[in-house]
């Protein structure tokens, strides 16, 4: 069913205490609420009396921790991740934590995104004698943080931060530390929050902290590194020269709507867009629906500033996986009606606008409004609540090549005849960052535009490693 999605990138989550041992608990729930983020894979570390354990293993959070595995993993500081595979094969070597043994001891590390330059860096590596166990650009950080480390654990991991390019949102254990790292540019999200306690936690978003029943103090900003010990917490700014550029993507679909992000309520940009989008695209109809989950939000938003009553006209199964495999064309037509069905007495004999939160390949939507059309639709409109996506992500989100993106071969009449739509209308890029209150200055819109914030390899290979 997701074939017509990008596929989201990893969640990163760790926990500082002083008080208690017991934080790996806290941060499998705190996986949990990061699922969406990754599905995967999951894994957890834990750092006690200079000792790193861990966990990890291929599957959903509740599918790989028990309460067996989480007494195994007690610590003053704790690390977990979700994963999906934008680098690197998806198989258990390199689920994450990444743990690495070195002679000053030992490092666990958690990564969100993608680099530019890792093929380089590691090709440099292996010639100098360095040995890779993974096939993903997680242990390139992790070597050169090795490698480096006679400088210090501090300069070791600024000194690898500064040579590494492209988007990363790191939690690391290390010297009885918990160290967090966002790349220059802010790509990927990374906030701090605080514990009853006085405990710290870092999370890739907000409702993480929630969970584990922490307060948002702050995001890590663009080219930090937060250092949190027993003596609080220590920031470095190591590099503020570059573009802001936080990922537009984060608003339209990866986060969940009752995160903040960079200081703006997601779910409150997703209505907003809706709005805009019913002032852009106009249309006469009798109701309004989303597809979900995170079409939703804009989908209220359209109804509210268009006047046309906001319904529920697509039910989804919530328990079908996103790694639900479809073998034939047969069973691929079977998982979207699995997924997704439609609640026929809501649309029969009613004009419909559809709002989706993008298109990607167009194969999904023309299966929604088909099906619209079979349970009775006069009319379907299909409403957009990001641009056309026309260009491929390197930092961290699975998307397609160029040539895949209907966006980019296509235009919007075209792809309206592609999906058998009665209209079809995006939001503007402008009407879109306007919704989340940033502008070009402070947004990646690559994916719409072409504007990436640094220079980018000409193809991506999530397999360039194996």
């Amino acid at each position: 069913m997701n074939c017509d999605k990008f596929k989201d990138e990893c969640g990163v989550l760790g926990i500082f205490s002083k008080t208690s041992r017991n934080l790996s608990r806290r941060v499998a729930f705190g996986l949990i609420s990061l699922q969406h983020r990754g599905q995967e894979s999951a894994g957890i570390a834990a750092y006690d009396e200079g000792k790193v354990r861990h966990y990890k293993e291929m599957g959903l959070v509740q599918d790989v921790f028990n309460n067996d595995i989480l007494e195994t993993l007690k610590g003053t500081i704790s690390v977990g991740h979700v994963r999906y595979s934008t680098t690197g094969e998806s198989h258990v070597s390199n689920a994450q934590p990444l743990v690495i043994n070195y002679r000053g001891g030992s490092i666990a590390l958690t990564h969100n995104g993608n680099l530019v330059n890792a093929d380089k860096i590691r090709d440099e590596l292996e010639l100098s004698g360095s040995i890779f166990q993974t096939s993903i650009d997680t242990e390139v950080i992790a070597n050169l943080i090795a490698k480096n480390y006679s400088l210090g654990f501090k300069d070791a991991i600024l000194k690898t931060v500064r040579e590494i390019k492209g988007a990363f949102a790191l939690v690391i254990v290390c010297e009885g530390k918990l160290i967090g790292v966002r790349d220059p540019n802010g790509l990927r999200p990374l906030c701090i929050g605080k514990l009853p306690d006085g405990g710290l936690v870092l999370s890739s978003e907000s409702c993480a902290l929630d969970v584990v029943g922490a307060e948002l103090v702050r995001d890590v900003k663009n080219g930090e590194m937060v250092i949190i010990d027993e003596n609080g917490m220590e920031s470095i700014i190591y590099d503020d020269s570059q573009r802001v550029a936080h990922c537009i993507f984060e608003y339209v679909y990866f986060a969940r709507p009752d995160s903040v992000i960079d200081g703006v309520s997601v779910s409150s940009s997703r209505r907003s867009a809706g709005k805009t989008l019913a002032q852009e695209h106009p249309v006469d109809a009798d109701i309004v629906i989303a597809v979900p989950d995170s079409g939703i939000d804009a989908a209220i938003g359209f109804g509210q500033e268009s006047g046309i009553p906001y319904g529920i006209g697509l039910i989804k199964n919530k328990y079908i996986g996103r790694t639900f495999i479809q073998p034939d064309q047969e069973s691929r037509e079977l998982a979207v009606r699995l997924k997704l069905n439609v609640l026929k007495e809501n649309v029969k004999g009613k004009r419909v606008v559809v709002v989706d939160d993008s298109i990607v390949r167009g194969t999904t939507s023309r299966k929604i409004v088909d099906a619209l059309r079979k349970a009775g639709a006069t009319e379907v409109h299909m409403r957009v609540s990001s641009a056309s996506v026309k260009f491929p992500c390197f930092f961290g989100i699975d998307t397609p090549n160029r040539q895949q993106l209907v966006g980019s071969s296509k235009s919007d009449e075209e792809v309206r005849e592609l999906i058998g739509a009665d209209s079809l209308g995006y939001i503007s890029v402008k009407g879109l960052l306007e919704s989340v209150g940033k502008t070009n200055c402070d947004m990646c819109t690559a994916c719409f535009d072409g504007d990436y914030p640094m220079d980018v390899p000409e193809e991506v290979n999530k397999l360039m490693f194996e």
